[in-house]
């Protein structure tokens, strides 16, 4: 972790709070009506539809309540705006909080919710992100996994009758699926996400401890550069470009789906987050959800990536904290709050008391399910980076996708970056 960055960060917050009176600088609780006001700030764009269809639902059924819900994401960066409306001193009463570091980072005006009735129905381990000293601090938003979603339709065509499980497999189907004309992977390299988050926690992953090599690249015992797992991992990248769709790094997520959802790519890197996307591109498509091999062993491959990504959490200071919770309590526990979350958000649930089909979760998220209940699956591990680290390593791909750095230059440069955050 940054310790100098994290200290300045909570000095400026903590002086910010202090001038704003420790309130939601200037803004009302209370709406001209009357109604209590809880703003809520997240930052998936994919559910902001679905959003303000459930703010209708909601204040049907509370009418002394008014929802103010902002959704950014996509092109903006959600942590630098949420710490910039904190450093403003404009403060949503609900926001969304990644976990792991990100609790770290803002544990301090979090309210502890472990007393909260939903608690009791957390599938088993779905807090652990956001959990700290036996207190939790946030309310899980649903499973998320991600790997390759494909085309199902457009591999039968080809004669790809197995999903790929090894690094061979997969080249031999990317030569299948460019021979028949179809361009094998749509690659939407121009979002640091997509590099600096999901891809480059493939070679952490596969490590054979995962926790272990991270706190050992904290205290200098491991190393990026000769490590084998990174090594097999260049492999698949470069795979994903030369079988990819042109000008990658200026790619963008809507034209990285769009090209998928229109049949122009058989497959792309994401996950379940896609999935309301693609419905409204192209409704009903035969897809799925396949892992990402970087070798040839299969029982080290045939895994997904599954996590809880964000989690739901209250400013401990909102004037309208108990209404909050209310809501909060409301969304996991109603059927109307429930039906959202299942049918409208497309989550993978994090809550035993929340009944699903394949039917509700689309495809892909029904491919995380039976990968999640078979126990086959990778840890996010970039949740565990120090802070910034992430968009550093996405630029740093970036300079060797074009060319600019070597492998082995780039894996060196990975591991500074490593230390150089360590270090600040």
């Amino acid at each position: 972790m940054n310790k100098l960055w994290l200290t300045s960060l909570i000095l400026l917050i903590s002086l910010s709070l202090i001038m704003a009176g420790c309130c939601n600088s200037g803004q009302s609780s209370t709406s001209a009506s009357g109604k209590k006001v809880i703003r809520i700030y997240q930052g998936k764009v994919e559910i902001a539809d679905a959003l303000a269809k459930l703010k209708v639902e909601y204040e049907k059924e509370h009418p002394d309540v008014e929802l103010q819900i902002q959704s950014v994401g996509g092109g903006t960066d959600y942590a630098a705006s949420l710490k910039a409306k904190f450093a403003a001193g404009d403060i949503p009463d609900i926001f969304t909080n990644g976990g792991d570091e990100e609790l770290n980072l803002w544990q301090e005006y979090l309210e502890d919710l472990s007393d909260q009735p939903w608690v009791k129905n957390i599938v088993d381990g779905a807090a652990d992100q956001i959990s700290k000293d036996g207190k939790i601090y946030g309310q899980p938003n649903g499973l998320e996994g991600y790997g390759f979603i494909y085309n199902k339709d457009i591999f039968k065509k080809v004669g790809i009758t197995e999903v790929p499980t090894t690094i061979d497999e997969l080249r031999a189907a990317c030569e299948k699926l460019q021979a028949a004309g179809y361009t094998p992977f749509s690659n939407g390299f121009q979002e640091w996400w997509v590099l600096g988050n999901h891809n480059v926690t493939i070679p952490f992953a596969h490590q054979s401890d995962p926790t272990q090599f991270v706190e050992d690249l904290d205290n200098g015992t491991a190393q990026i550069p000769g490590n084998e797992k990174f090594n097999e991992w260049l492999n698949l990248l470069d795979l994903m470009v030369k079988y990819g769709n042109a000008n990658p790094l200026t790619t963008d997520y809507n034209t990285q789906v769009t090209l998928f959802a229109n049949g122009k790519a058989a497959m792309m890197q994401q996950g379940n987050w896609t999935q309301v996307q693609i419905d409204g591109i192209k409704p009903n498509m035969n897809i799925g959800l396949m892992p990402m091999p970087i070798n040839n062993n299969k029982e080290e491959n045939d895994r997904l990536f599954v996590r809880v990504p964000n989690n739901w959490v209250i400013y401990n200071q909102s004037p309208v904290k108990q209404e909050a919770k209310d809501f909060l309590n409301w969304l996991v526990t109603s059927d109307t709050g429930k039906r959202y979350i299942t049918d409208e958000f497309k989550f993978v649930p994090a809550f035993k008391n929340i009944p699903t089909t394949d039917k509700q979760l689309g495809p892909i998220g029904a491919d995380i399910v039976r990968y999640n209940d078979a126990g086959k699956i990778l840890p996010w591990i970039f949740p565990k980076f120090p802070m910034g680290l992430s968009k550093d390593y996405a630029s740093t791909m970036q300079q060797y996708l074009v060319g600019e750095l070597s492998k082995e230059d780039m894996l060196q440069q990975m591991q500074e970056q490593w230390v150089n955050l360590q270090l600040r």
